[in-house]
C-alpha cells in the first residue's frame, strides 16, 4: 500500500468514527458505552460524536427503528441504554478529575497537534471561570470537547472530589437521558414525515438541531451573567456618582 492509498484509508477510518449512523451499527450497545466513557473521561475521545451517537441511539431503540435503512435493522434496548448510558458518562468524568488532580498542569502541559491543542483547555478553563464550578460541571455536558476538557480541568483546579461528583452525576444524568429520550420521542415524528429512503439524508440535520436546543441552557445562563455583571456595574457608577456629588 502507497502513500496515498495509506492516507486514503486513515481518512475512511476517521470517516467512520465521525459518522454516528455507522458508529452504531458497527459498535452496537457496548461500542456506545465505551465511547461515551472515552469522550468524558479520556483526552483522546473529545473528537467522537457524543450528542448526535446519543440521539441515533435512542432513534434505533425506538418502535420505528426498523424503517431507517442506515441502522441496518438494529435495535437497542431502551431501558438498558438509560440505566447504563449515563453511568458510563458519570465514570469517564470521574476518571479524567482523577487525571487533572493526580497529573496536575503537567497532564496538558504538550505540544499542539491534530489531536490536541492548548486552546480546548483555555475554552473549558474560560467556561469554568465564567459560571463556577457547579454550573459548568453541568452546562459543559452540552459543549462538544469542553466536556472532555472540563473534567481534568476541575482536578487540576482542585474542585473537591464529592462536590465534583454530585455536579457531574446531576450533568450527565441529564445529557445522556435527554438526548436518548428525544431520539427516542421524535423517532416517529421524523418517520412520519420523511420517507424511508431519503431518512440518511435528513437524520444528521434532526440531530445536529437537537444538539442545538441542548445548548440553550448555555446561552440563558450566558445572558444572565451578563446582566448580572452589568446591573452590578451600573451600581457601582451610582454609588461613584453619589459620592461624587456628596464631596
Amino acid at each position: 500500500m502507497n502513500t496515498a492509498e495509506k492516507f486514503q484509508a486513515l481518512q475512511s477510518s476517521l470517516g467512520s468514527l465521525l459518522n454516528p449512523t455507522e458508529l452504531i451499527r458497527t459498535v452496537g450497545l457496548i461500542g456506545i458505552w465505551a465511547i461515551i466513557f472515552a469522550e468524558t473521561g479520556l483526552l483522546v475521545g473529545f473528537f467522537f460524536p457524543g450528542d448526535s451517537l446519543l440521539f441515533l441511539a435512542g432513534v434505533a431503540a425506538s418502535p420505528v427503528a426498523d424503517k431507517i435503512p442506515g441502522l441496518g435493522g438494529l435495535h437497542l434496548p431502551i431501558g438498558w441504554l438509560l440505566v447504563v448510558t449515563p453511568v458510563c458518562a458519570i465514570a469517564g468524568a470521574q476518571l479524567g478529575h482523577w487525571l487533572g488532580h493526580r497529573y496536575g498542569p503537567k497532564l496538558f502541559a504538550r505540544p499542539n497537534s491534530r489531536l490536541f491543542k492548548q486552546e480546548y483547555v483555555d475554552r473549558a478553563e474560560q467556561v469554568f471561570t465564567r459560571f463556577g464550578p457547579a454550573k459548568a460541571i453541568v452546562l459543559a455536558r452540552f459543549i462538544p470537547i469542553v466536556r472532555t476538557f472540563m473534567n481534568p480541568v476541575a482536578g487540576v483546579l482542585r474542585v473537591p472530589a464529592g462536590k465534583f461528583f454530585v455536579w457531574n452525576a446531576v450533568g450527565g444524568l441529564i445529557w445522556t437521558d435527554g438526548i436518548l429520550l428525544a431520539g427516542y420521542y421524535l423517532a416517529k415524528q421524523i418517520t412520519d414525515r420523511i420517507p424511508a429512503d431519503k431518512l440518511d439524508l435528513y437524520i444528521l440535520p434532526a440531530v445536529a438541531v437537537i444538539v442545538l436546543i441542548s445548548v440553550i441552557p448555555i446561552f440563558i445562563e450566558i445572558v444572565r451573567t451578563r446582566r448580572a455583571a452589568r446591573r452590578a456595574a451600573d451600581q457601582a457608577e451610582t454609588v461613584s456618582s453619589r459620592a461624587t456629588a456628596a464631596e
